[in-house]
């Protein structure tokens, strides 16, 4: 469960670094149509509340949240009325930003809808300005969405998305806001457990960043759905996935790219563990040199910040003297120090390469171990299988043997000792003799019957050669039509031969139930001590990786039961240009 920790965390701050991504987007998009706003709604645009706007503004972006806010709730009073319904409505805007910025969520909320219902309200014709319109939808649609799903009100943030999903996508802004919008749509489908839409969503948002082409959203994305891949246990796609992001911004070395770069690079390496693929290892130790150098480059950073506040340069140059005569115990005691700093790092990458390896034989010992297993697992399942299906045969025989030789041969005498009876009686002979001799002649048929059913007699007194020939006959009709190939055939080991009939007999009923065959050749020789058939069919063919036959032996239980004769089983199928079996099995001699 490390990795879905992980990668919740993640998902949050990347939703964050969108929509602070987008922020600089919105305002820019004032200034494209600021020649064109003073006809907006109708009204005209009083410079006086612009210029008091954009002050605010200015404040909010410098993160004084107080006193913008105080700035912005005094302008929403003078404008609370006025005609000036564009400044208004970016008014209200910037006051729920504040409010969300404090975590005043329901008061965002309320100047959210506020300036929502001073667009609907507007009645716009142009054509220009209603692409302006649209874009402040958009933005507010994806604004009260967003606040609704830190609510944990999930289902009102999924109608505020959707409604932003229903407006034309005219240009990139909107777009990005769409792509936003999906995003958040993907967090919320996988709390809900709903992977699918999740992944449909994802997709959406991965079209619109390659038509903007925004790499840092593309990377962003792909690894929120490589997150969703990882918890279905997808690794292949996880994987995959992992690999696009990392592509879409390999070029890009900006502090949030480098950073996505780590996270990738560490849940692709979760996802080739999981695959037993021992390159995650490597993309684990990059992963680790990524937030290194991260971590480096912040360091760095706040030392020239402070270089920069102390006026460190003045200092040194104060010093000079004194390090110059320090100057060789300096020498001598780095060149001591950094012989001490790189014969620590060869130890360290020695012990790390000797634990990497070790982990390395460790995984493919374990590997042998499941592999052996499974193996014996298989064995085991298939003489279970071989002694059930042994201990029925035997059985079979035995009873057909019983009816045949015992209770048949009984009836006979029966028949015949009332036969004998029938010249005795001088005058009519009574009507039950004839009758018990009728009942006595069907039980007779019947028991015959069951017999043959239990085990051919066909097989037992004449052999394969017209026991298979028999099948033919027997199931060959208007629909499918059955021939047989038979050459070089004696008589083997009557086990040896029932099991073989066995075989081909299941083999025909799978033909006459699935294949809708219309001609089926079974080939049945012996070569160099074996005896080989082949069934082939012109049916409808199959996958054999998703057949499992429950009547009968089935595919599987078939080939368990060839191997534990050392038999070799080969099916070549397509669907749609049916079926070929082949079975070689070693003949066992006849006592």
């Amino acid at each position: 469960m490390k990795y879905k920790i992980l990668l919740f965390v993640q998902f949050i701050n990347l939703f964050n670094y969108n929509l602070e991504e987008r922020t600089f987007i919105e305002f820019k998009t004032d200034e494209i149509f600021k020649n064109e706003i003073s006809s907006v709604f109708t009204v005209q645009n009083d410079t006086t509340f612009r210029i008091r706007y954009d002050k605010i503004l200015r404040k909010y972006e410098k993160k004084d949240y107080v006193t913008a806010l105080n700035e912005s709730l005094n302008l929403y009073d003078d404008l609370n009325g006025n005609t000036n319904e564009i400044t208004f409505y970016d008014n209200t805007l910037l006051i729920g930003d504040i409010y969300k910025k404090v975590n005043k969520l329901e008061k965002a909320l309320k100047y959210y809808k506020i300036g929502l219902n001073t667009l609907v309200t507007s009645n716009i014709q142009e054509k220009t300005l209603k692409n302006y319109k649209y874009v402040k939808l958009a933005k507010s649609y994806l604004r009260i969405g967003s606040t609704f799903q830190k609510l944990s009100k999930l289902d009102s943030a999924k109608y505020y998305f959707n409604k932003l999903e229903k407006i034309p996508s005219l240009n990139v802004e909107i777009l990005n806001y769409k792509a936003i919008s999906y995003g958040n749509l993907i967090g919320i489908y996988e709390l809900d457990s709903l992977y699918d839409k999740a992944i449909l969503f994802a997709k959406k948002s991965i079209d619109i960043h390659l038509k903007t082409n925004d790499k840092i959203g593309l990377a962003n994305t792909n690894i929120n759905l490589g997150n969703i891949y990882l918890h279905l246990k997808k690794f292949t796609k996880s994987k995959e996935t992992y690999i696009k992001g990392i592509n879409s911004i390999q070029n890009d070395n900006s502090q949030v790219a480098v950073k996505l770069k780590a996270d990738l690079y560490y849940n692709l390496a979760w996802a080739m563990r999981n695959l037993e693929d021992y390159k995650a290892y490597d993309y684990q130790e990059m992963s680790y040199d990524i937030e290194n150098g991260l971590r480096d480059k912040e360091i760095r950073r706040m030392v020239e910040e402070v270089s920069a506040k102390y006026n460190v340069k003045d200092i040194k140059r104060e010093e000079e003297n004194k390090r110059l005569k320090d100057q060789r115990t300096f020498w001598l005691f780095g060149i001591g120090s950094f012989i001490v700093m790189i014969s620590l790092l060869y130890f360290l990458n020695l012990y790390k390469l000797k634990q990497k390896n070790l982990r390395l034989k460790l995984s493919q010992t374990q590997l042998i171990q499941n592999q052996n297993i499974e193996k014996l697992k298989s064995e085991s399942q298939a003489r279970i299988l071989n002694a059930t299906i042994d201990g029925k045969e035997t059985e079979r025989k035995e009873i057909a043997e019983t009816l045949h030789d015992s209770v048949s041969a009984l009836l006979s005498s029966a028949n015949l000792h009332l036969m004998a009876t029938k010249p005795l009686f001088k005058g009519d002979i009574p009507l039950e003799i004839d009758k018990t001799q009728n009942i006595i002649a069907e039980a007779s048929q019947k028991i015959r019957d069951l017999s043959h059913t239990l085990v051919s007699s066909v097989l037992l007194k004449f052999g394969l050669n017209f026991a298979i020939k028999d099948i033919a006959t027997k199931y060959s009709n208007s629909v499918l039509q059955i021939d047989t190939d038979i050459s070089d055939i004696r008589r083997y080991h009557q086990d040896f031969e029932i099991k073989i009939y066995n075989i081909i007999q299941e083999f025909v009923n799978n033909i006459l139930k699935h294949s809708k065959a219309s001609y089926t050749l079974i080939t049945l020789y012996e070569k160099d001590k074996n005896l080989c058939f082949q069934i082939t069919d012109d049916g409808v063919g199959f996958d054999k990786n998703k057949v499992t036959n429950k009547d009968g032996l089935g595919l599987n239980q078939i080939e368990a039961r060839i191997r534990m004769m050392n038999g070799k089983f080969l099916i070549e199928s397509t669907i749609g240009e049916g079926t070929t079996i082949s079975v070689e099995l070693p003949v066992i001699e006849k006592s």
